[in-house]
């Protein structure tokens, strides 16, 4: 019996067109498969926990009575400060000691409490008498007052004007040469909410950072691990840019425990535009949380 298969009466042009179009078919169908792959690799809990770990970091500084002298100075109004948290179920009993205690060990982030950290950071670099802030661009007068930034105005936590406080306390004295590490090191670390790096503290992130950076600083962390913690406590902030560029560096081969802590901090990934560019090449991945740049 005969069998009548038309694709057999096609010119032969029309076979090597059609053999083409299917080896393309098959072949895009394969990237996207691997595509597929890839991607729900990295976004599976192993990214999370990498970039976020669940249990929280211990950074490399002594918090002691930071909080409360804050308090005692007026940077923080302690009952206006706990007011922001009630909805949330109020200040756990730890993050009251950070407040309000005077023999706090090393601080520890997490997912829970990072937004606390935030904030507690964010005083104390608006208070901390610092030439950044005294000589650095939060003083051009082209933007009308250091008072102006979400930063400064932003601080709305504090007894009387925040501008009241603004680089007003020795809290942290540092030499000369803790000093220019600040200074070196706050040029290099870019926050995803805008194009200015720490030594610019216009907003709240920047502000806190500043603080932190101080800090470790004063308590002789050198300029490596500085940039590894920043990197890390960034991550807190904002969860989904640094999952987000995580996924990005997997895509190119590198986990996120061997990148460049100061490469990823820079220009290039972590400000906004930079963070644009990195959109632009992967998926997005979100964990939710984060911080807006207010209180």
């Amino acid at each position: 019996m005969k069998t009548d298969y038309k694709l057999l009466d096609i010119p032969v042009w029309q076979w090597f067109v059609l053999v083409v179009v299917i080896a393309l078919v098959g072949f895009n169908s394969g990237t996207q498969d691997k595509l597929a792959n890839t991607t729900a690799g990295i976004n599976s809990d192993e990214l999370a926990q990498a970039v976020l770990p669940e249990d929280g970091i211990i950074l490399p500084v002594i918090w002691g009575d930071v909080g409360k002298q804050l308090v005692d100075r007026g940077v923080i109004d302690g009952e206006r400060f706990e007011e922001i948290y009630e909805s949330q179920g109020g200040l756990s009993d730890s993050e009251r000691q950070l407040l309000y205690g005077d023999n706090n060990r090393e601080l520890k982030v997490t997912r829970e409490n990072a937004h606390v950290i935030l904030n507690l950071l964010w005083a104390f670099g608006l208070a901390n008498n610092n030439p950044i802030l005294d000589e650095g661009p939060m003083q051009n007068p082209e933007y009308g007052g250091a008072g102006r930034f979400a930063s400064t105005g932003g601080w709305t936590l504090s007894r009387g004007d925040s501008m009241d406080h603004y680089s007003k306390y020795p809290f942290v004295v540092l030499s000369p040469t803790q000093q220019a590490l600040v200074e070196e090191v706050s040029k290099n670390i870019y926050r995803p909410c805008c194009n200015n790096s720490t030594h610019f503290p216009d907003c709240n992130h920047g502000m806190a950072m500043l603080g932190l950076l101080e800090i470790m600083a004063s308590q002789g962390v050198d300029e490596a691990e500085m940039y590894e913690m920043a990197l890390k406590v960034n991550s807190y902030w904002f969860p989904d840019t640094y999952l987000t560029i995580a996924s990005y560096f997997a895509n190119e081969g590198t986990s996120w425990d061997k990148v460049d802590a100061k490469q990823t901090l820079g220009f290039d990934y972590s400000s906004a535009s930079g963070f644009g560019d990195v959109l632009a090449k992967v998926e997005p991945v979100s964990a939710g949380g984060g911080g807006s740049c207010g209180v």
